[in-house]
């Protein structure tokens, strides 16, 4: 009889329960979540975090999170296996920081409070409520696989990088700006909806930081023609956000196409910048069809990333 192997083969994420370890308001559109919990010991590799994508599961209103098989290689199915009522709601964010000591890991996710009426999500509720002791699970990279699960951030040997989101990209261009080599050249502009939510960005020095307040302008109307100036793309006096509406969210990268497009390798431009584009997707959508379309800028040196869509239930 064959030896059983000792250790089966460990999947390249972990599903982990983790507990409210410190909840802070850095403005006043953004609260700040401090996660940690013994489950997450394993969890992500500090100083390669970049953009890298993360679940989040929210407890349904019985408060009691499901009990997802960490046996099996396919927690998605196990998940989705729950009645609707039991499962909570799971969604998509971008870690903030992670630290690593000692005493453990801690995961720190920067929450955007939409919290006018018809617009408040279950992980924007959750977020206005947290208290020190709550619980969630979240499902991310595990610490010393060669695989970089959920990171799209990859500009090679681009000369400088130009940052571009609105405040649901803030947490990832923020991240990205931290964890990039020190020598790193480029700009960041970021749109938010008021001057208060600017946030404290350890940037490298060559790298300038742009906040874009929004106030009463409509979602993007500060941010695209302020890239497209940068760009010197004049002919914009009208600006209209593509509507993105019935369309799956845009998410083109170097390497994949969410529309089918043909992957393409560099034409050899001359214009060696990376371009990491996300937010909005009606916005993002916006800004590629300039860049590519108009301005001929290589694909094989853009990210566009649709995260969510006005009007929207965004789920997963």
């Amino acid at each position: 009889m064959s030896a059983e192997p000792s250790t089966r083969t460990r999947p390249p994420y972990i599903l982990a329960r983790a507990e409210v370890r410190g909840v802070e308001r850095v403005s006043p559109n953004f609260v700040r979540i401090t996660l940690g919990g013994a489950e997450l010991d394993e969890f992500g590799t500090p100083g390669d975090v970049y953009d890298a994508r993360v679940k989040l599961v929210f407890p349904p209103a019985s408060g009691v999170l499901p009990a997802i098989d960490r046996d099996t290689d396919d927690w998605w199915a196990s998940y989705l296996a729950f009645p609707e009522g039991e499962r909570g709601s799971m969604r998509t964010y971008s870690v903030r920081s992670l630290h690593v000591t000692d005493a453990g890991t801690e995961v720190v996710i920067d929450f955007v409070l939409h919290l006018a009426p018809g617009l408040t999500g279950p992980a924007s509720l959750w977020a206005s409520r947290a208290m020190v002791g709550d619980e969630l699970l979240i499902v991310g990279p595990r610490r010393g696989r060669a695989e970089r699960s959920g990171i799209e951030y990859a500009p090679a040997g681009a000369s400088s990088v130009v940052l571009v989101g609105d405040e649901t990209a803030a947490p990832a261009i923020a991240r990205i700006l931290e964890d990039a080599p020190r020598e790193l050249r480029g700009i960041a502009f970021i749109e938010v909806p008021e001057a208060g939510d600017e946030l404290s960005i350890d940037a490298p020095a060559g790298v300038e930081v742009h906040w874009l307040a929004r106030g009463d302008a409509a979602h993007g109307l500060r941010l695209i023609p302020t890239v497209l100036d940068y760009l010197g793309d004049t002919g914009h006096s009208e600006i209209t956000v593509q509507d993105a509406e019935g369309e799956d969210m845009v998410w083109e990268t170097p390497i994949y196409s969410g529309s089918g497009e043909e992957v393409v390798t560099s034409s050899g431009t001359e214009d060696d910048r990376y371009f990491w584009i996300a937010g909005e997707s009606g916005v993002v959508t916006t800004l590629r069809r300039h860049l590519v379309k108009k301005l001929g800028i290589d694909r094989s040196q853009v990210a566009f990333m649709g995260y969510w869509r006005r009007g929207v239930a965004m789920r997963g």
